[in-house]
């Protein structure tokens, strides 16, 4: 299917990084890349998921290959990037798509413990910064490279009981739009994306009911539930040429629910 695609519009061979990849929203990004011929380097802090996700695409005929990855970790990342330099010689793409979520107890601000609150920014903004920050030697070196950093639509609904996640994913879109101007002079692109409520795997597993319960249809033209699988267009559209002169940009994926 790879060889079909128009050339602007291709991911064909682009040496792609998901954190977050072994599961969830990003195991869905990085088998759909390796079946458009990306080659894949699955970054999960979940060793197991991680191992899984990349020989299931391998034994698909896709090209892959695992690194555990804790992105709050600066040895971490940087041990990511360079394991990607290592085995396919470049690195063309970033999907900074991991984050501390699911796993977070919804409650009231004045409830949530500090040690929770300095988790989830150092995951969740930290993070994002210090995987950036790990490429960008390989890119500048390249004169080119795109980055992708997976906010959430909940910054534009004020969504309660879970407000270090929304401050943090708030973060990443300031960081997104500061990283582009810093990034412009050495061809780098740097976008956000903001997806809607996604039925994850990882979401359903955690939360499944409460998920069918609250996600609100009448406030999405598409009346249906979103998918990870609908965000995968986007994220390829901005990995591909296509959208080498879109930078510092905030694209919402929800269906209709948010309209700017």
């Amino acid at each position: 299917m790879a060889e079909t695609q128009p050339a602007l519009l291709s991911v064909k061979d682009r040496v792609v990084i998901v954190t977050g990849g072994g599961k969830g929203i990003g195991k869905v990004y990085s088998e759909r890349l390796a079946e458009a011929g990306a080659r894949v380097v699955v970054a999960d802090i979940d060793e197991k998921a991680t191992a899984e996700t990349a020989t299931a695409i391998s034994n698909a005929g896709g090209k892959a290959f695992a690194q555990p990855t804790d992105v709050s970790d600066p040895d971490a990342a940087k041990r990511m990037a360079d394991a990607a330099v290592q085995a396919f010689g470049r690195i063309d793409a970033l999907i900074n798509n991991a984050s501390l979520m699911a796993v977070l107890p919804r409650r009231p601000f004045t409830e949530i413990p500090l040690d929770e609150w300095d988790r989830v920014m150092q995951v969740n903004v930290r993070g994002v910064f210090l995987c950036c920050r790990a490429v960008f030697p390989q890119m500048q070196k390249q004169g080119k490279g795109k980055i992708i950093n997976i906010s959430s639509g909940r910054v534009f609904e004020g969504t309660p009981n879970r407000l270090h996640y929304t401050t943090s994913k708030a973060g990443v879109i300031g960081l997104t739009r500061a990283l582009a101007t810093e990034l412009g002079e050495h061809n780098i692109a740097v976008n956000a994306i903001t997806p809607g409520f996604t039925l994850s795997d990882t979401q359903v597993a955690t939360a499944g009911a409460y998920l069918q319960r609250n996600d609100h249809l009448e406030g999405r033209v598409f009346k249906r539930h979103q998918v990870p699988d609908d965000l995968v267009g986007t994220v390829m559209f901005l990995i591909s040429d296509a959208s080498d002169f879109i930078t510092g940009q905030t694209i919402n994926v929800d269906g209709g629910k948010n309209k700017h």
